[in-house]
């Protein structure tokens, strides 16, 4: 979030500025990719702050957990295609291992809350004209969606 990871932009290191883009290594492209947006950087930070607050506390450390995995998968796979740099990646599984283990540790909670939001009550059924409508409505409206979107894309290819 301050500067210090990636190459940020406006900030790029002159050696790494004059690479041509087809001689780049993935390290140097991956990390001018991820520095380029200050506000990117800034939404992962605090994302990460804010997970890692909330493993803090036992009434919060399953919602923080829940937050880090998928940055965490996110941070390995990374890795994995871009960086090879393998510290940070061992790193990475390690941290993710953990999270897991919080998970396992907490899983009649987990399998309670997993079953709590796909867990359906059964409506009664509904009549034929009815589900009819509703999908003939939910068509028409994505159709006047495309051709809304259409119709602005167009207007930035004539501009």
């Amino acid at each position: 979030m301050f500067g210090g990871q990636f190459y940020m932009n406006g900030e790029i290191p002159t050696e790494v500025a004059n690479i041509t883009l087809g001689e780049v290594d993935s390290f140097t492209l991956a990390w001018t990719f991820m520095g380029h947006s200050y506000y990117y950087v800034s939404f992962i930070g605090i994302t990460q702050l804010i997970g890692a607050w909330f493993l803090l506390w036992n009434k919060t450390k399953l919602l923080g957990v829940m937050i880090l995995i998928p940055i965490m998968v996110n941070i390995i796979m990374f890795d994995l295609i871009f960086l090879g740099v393998y510290s940070a990646l061992a790193m990475s599984i390690i941290i993710l291992t953990m999270l897991l283990m919080i998970v396992n540790f907490n899983k009649e909670k987990v399998t309670h809350a997993f079953n709590s939001l796909t867990s359906f009550q059964s409506k009664p059924k509904v009549q034929f004209k009815s589900r009819v409508l509703t999908i003939g409505i939910s068509i028409i409206t994505l159709i006047f969606i495309f051709i809304i979107c259409y119709l602005i894309e167009m207007k930035t290819w004539i501009a």
